[in-house]
């Protein structure tokens, strides 16, 4: 098994990621709503998929992952509207991510799996709300999405080399909206093993009252999005790997105190150096994407540095052992070699 793979072009979808996270997120400090951060980074990660596809297959796939998380995000409104929402939160996440691995499967998403959206409904809902605040986070949302569409649409080399164009046909690349046709495909099993993991992780983390229990619920999801029990235990172990590395780095960052405009500049930097590594090493790439995470939750609210440290160590330990769990559990259904997911490759996170 390939630690480090070999990944062409990477740097296109880099600055597509890195331009479509920033830019939202000013206009949102323009505008002086700090509370609408999250809804525009999550919008905004639209711009992270279909970075193997070019032209209107890449559209046809943005715009299928930006109404899920979307969806995603007012699904988090709505929990996080209730008197009480973790126990609710720990209910419906479970959903969100097997639903969210069945669309991603059918849809033959990339990269794979339900992580985005069980990290988008995750964060919202954690996040107090209010019934009002449904239309500002549908808006905003869409409206952030929408750029990275925009973004996603300007003609650049496709990942084969050459502009863009026809890309060259790959199995699902023909009819990509026929959605109905491809849940049939759909392994059912695997999705209720990821809605499992989501589910107990974000009961430990809730019950031994951790300050962001969604850490735990990214965490679990994070390895059932690649195909075979090795590859899977080792992007666990990625996980848990670069996570301890990357909490350094976002001590250094964080300690900082960075103003609103020099923090998202820094955040479009980690977006790029993330989308850059990301292909190669997911280890490495977790690196860059820990202070990313740590750093746009003090943007949305902020919290003492050593207890973010600890909290986003202690749950990412915590999702990982449980995801470790599952796939241990899940293995008689994968001895041998795993087939290749549709839609999987380098990039897959």
């Amino acid at each position: 098994m390939k630690i480090f793979r070999k990944v062409s072009h990477p740097m296109p979808a880099a600055l597509r990621a890195g331009v479509s996270v920033a830019v939202p997120l000013l206009v949102v400090l323009v505008a002086d709503r700090p509370e609408w951060s999250m809804y525009a980074a999550f919008g905004a990660f639209t711009s992270l998929y279909g970075r193997t596809r070019s032209g209107r297959p890449r559209l046809i796939m943005q715009a299928g992952a930006a109404a899920a998380l979307i969806t995603a995000v007012l699904l988090g409104v709505l929990v996080g509207s209730l008197a009480e929402r973790n126990w609710p939160a720990v209910a419906v996440v479970g959903l969100v991510a097997a639903a969210g691995t069945a669309i991603a499967t059918a849809e033959q998403w990339h990269p794979p799996g339900a992580l985005f959206l069980t990290f988008a409904f995750g964060a919202v809902a954690s996040a107090p709300h209010h019934l009002a605040d449904v239309p500002a986070a549908a808006g905003v949302a869409s409206a952030s999405a929408a750029f990275s569409l925009l973004v996603g649409s300007l003609r650049g080399r496709r990942p084969g080399g050459g502009r863009t164009g026809r890309p060259p046909v790959e199995r699902g690349d023909a009819e990509p909206g026929r959605v109905w046709h491809r849940l049939r495909a759909v392994d059912v099993r695997e999705a209720v093993w990821c809605g499992v993991a989501a589910s107990v992780a974000g009961i430990v983390a809730t019950g031994l009252g951790i300050g962001h229990p969604y850490w735990a619920t990214v965490a679990a999801v994070a390895p059932l999005s690649v195909a075979g029990r090795s590859a899977r235990l080792l992007r666990a172990g990625h996980r848990i790997g670069g996570t301890l590395v990357g909490l350094v780095a976002a001590a250094g960052v964080l300690a900082l105190g960075l103003g609103p405009y020099p923090a998202i500049l820094a955040l479009a930097v980690l977006q790029i150096g993330a989308e850059l590594v990301v292909g190669r090493h997911y280890g490495l790439a977790m690196v860059f994407i820990t202070p990313l995470a740590l750093l746009m939750n003090q943007m949305a609210a902020p919290r003492a540095i050593s207890e973010l440290l600890w909290d986003r160590g202690v749950e990412t330990a915590v999702g990982a052992a449980v995801a470790c769990a599952v796939i241990l559990l899940a293995a008689p259904r994968a001895r041998g070699p795993a087939p290749r997911r549709v839609g999987e490759g380098p990039g897959s996170r």
